[in-house]
């Protein structure tokens, strides 16, 4: 299938004169999506929990917050943005009863949609603007006049016009100006999960312990092991996002250049890679989504006992003992 790539001229924000959009939580992309929509010449509404710093902050943008089923009520599109795990129970009590013919739900992650957590009615569109940035890139690009590559998918289109809404609202966060990437909720959640599970949280952090494991366990001083497995990824991420992994390997040194072409496939085994490929059915098929629904139903016993084992890592003293050392990295 050929890929399907919108830009500016693709998209018309007078569609969304007259409307009104509610931003059910104003976290990190709550407050960016929000911040770029009202300069864009949208009316948005903002929702989110009084007496939190996110309330808060939302008070000292111009907003008042109101509760998500008042927002529901008054808006025409409702972007759900808070987190996985209660979105569902958010719209199922406050956003369900609210939903009426020519209305529209907008995610940016389409996890619940997929999944059946959020059954919608057919009288309402349902569609995903995700820009694959954290919300305040989106905010940065949008000032500088610039925009951050966003994914566009439809699940429900009973407007008739839902793809073409849809892209408004991209052109209203100013992605349409980057390029909006159309696909489908089924696509964007899937290697989403993947992503975070494989390769980008998972594999990253588990590999970085057991380089730092290997060093220490040789003998080598935990300070030195830090540098060489955590510290230094930075520079090789950033050059890998800038100029792809052909340009990272030519911007190295020969010899890491040589020890990445002849010992990383020693790494990454064909066991490794049928281990991905069972991470990938799991989430397929919704084995990983019931799972964190479960766990979550449970109060998250296995999530903090993990997470507290991770914090007891000895990476993690070193680590901080090393980061108070660089004054440059302090907010």
């Amino acid at each position: 299938m050929a890929i399907k790539i919108y830009y500016d001229n693709d998209a018309d924000l007078n569609l969304l004169k007259g409307k009104k959009i509610a931003i059910i939580g104003y976290g990190i992309q709550g407050r960016g999506q929000s911040l770029c929509l009202r300069d864009s010449g949208v009316e948005v509404l903002v929702s989110e929990l009084a007496d939190t710093p996110n309330h808060e902050q939302a008070l000292k943008d111009g907003f008042i917050p109101v509760s998500a089923a008042r927002a529901a009520e008054q808006a025409d599109i409702i972007q759900i943005l808070t987190q996985d795990h209660v979105q569902a129970k958010v719209y199922k009590e406050q956003i369900k009863p609210n939903l009426k013919k020519g209305k529209a739900l907008c995610f940016s992650h389409g996890f619940n949609i997929h999944f059946r957590e959020i059954k919608p009615p057919k009288k309402v569109d349902v569609f995903m603007v995700a820009p694959k940035g954290p919300g305040a890139l989106v905010r940065r690009m949008y000032e500088e006049g610039k925009g951050v590559p966003s994914l566009v998918a439809v699940f429900q289109d009973a407007s008739g016009n839902a793809l073409k809404i849809a892209l408004a609202y991209a052109k209203a966060l100013g992605a349409t100006k980057a390029g909006v990437i159309e696909t489908t909720f089924k696509e964007e959640t899937e290697t989403d999960l993947f992503g975070e599970q494989a390769v980008l949280c998972g594999g990253v952090t588990e590999l970085i312990k057991a380089g730092f494991d290997t060093l220490v366990s040789a003998g080598y001083q935990p300070e030195i092991a830090y540098f060489e497995v955590l510290h230094e990824l930075k520079l090789i991420t950033d050059l890998i996002q800038e100029t792809g992994i052909s340009g990272m390997r030519r911007r190295v040194s020969n010899t890491a250049c040589y020890g990445d072409l002849t010992r990383g496939r020693r790494i990454i085994t064909e066991r490794t890679r049928k281990e991905m490929q069972k991470i990938l059915k799991e989430i397929q098929k919704g084995k990983f989504a019931r799972e964190w629904i479960r766990e979550n139903e449970a109060g998250r016993p296995n999530f903090n006992k993990l997470l507290k084992e991770g914090d007891e890592h000895p990476i993690e003293k070193v680590g901080k003992e090393l980061r108070d050392m660089m004054p440059w990295m302090r907010k």
